[in-house]
């Protein structure tokens, strides 16, 4: 089978698994709390992040207060997201740039958006997605394990994948992917242990065909014993 037609297949699949629904997991009102609450997300879960934005942006309620924020203070306020020493700093000096370079708004362009203090590709690409609608893959933990696994990649370092997930998929798909990659990795594709016996999309996958093959060479050598 062409690889184009096995890609289809497999977003076929999804499709009809997951649904088309653009779903943001990241509880916010507007860009900036979505920008803080993408940072906040680094190695936390969705639901720890959206208990504990939900008091933090009633405390700061715009990027100016964040701007103004005490770190130790802020520290604090973020404990239970993990990392917060650095998402600290990171969010004060983010919002730093947000006042003073770009008049309190969130900007649009990759170039912009990587410029912030904690923002890289992943984080700007939720916001190009989320918020301004342009076609952008966010590639996680998941979409990078994933997608190794259906061979839409070899690459390890995120934006190697991102370019490569670029040239392979329909742009009408880049968002998309991404959510239904998470929904498939929290439920089947897990790390390190894939449950393929449950999977949908064995038929396509490199990664079942590999270790199922293992699995009954495993098999006649233990009945030869």
């Amino acid at each position: 089978m062409r690889q184009k037609e096995r890609i289809e297949n497999i977003l076929k699949l999804l499709d009809e698994r997951y649904g088309t629904d653009i779903i943001c997991y990241l509880d916010h009102e507007n860009a900036w709390q979505l920008l803080i609450a993408t940072i906040l997300s680094a190695q936390c879960t969705d639901a720890r992040v959206n208990v504990v934005t939900k008091d933090l942006f009633r405390k700061y309620p715009g990027v100016e207060y964040f701007a103004r924020a005490d770190l130790k203070e802020l520290e604090q306020d973020i404990r239970s997201t993990g990392f917060y020493h650095n998402k600290a700093k990171n969010i004060i000096a983010c919002c730093q740039d947000l006042v003073e370079k770009f008049g309190g708004e969130v900007p649009e362009s990759i170039e912009d958006l990587t410029s912030l203090a904690g923002v890289g590709r992943k984080t700007a690409n939720v916001i190009r997605g989320n918020i301004y609608n342009e076609p952008s893959i966010v590639v996680d933990t998941h979409v990078k394990r994933i997608s190794n696994r259906l061979g839409l990649t070899k690459e390890e370092d995120p934006v190697k994948v991102e370019y490569d997930l670029m040239k392979v998929l329909p742009k009408d798909h880049w968002i998309l992917y991404n959510l239904q990659i998470i929904a498939l990795g929290r439920e089947i594709c897990k790390a390190p242990t894939a449950k393929c016996d449950a999977c949908f999309l064995t038929e396509f996958c490199p990664y079942y065909k590999k270790n199922s093959g293992k699995k009954t060479t495993n098999k006649k050598t233990e009945g030869a014993r």
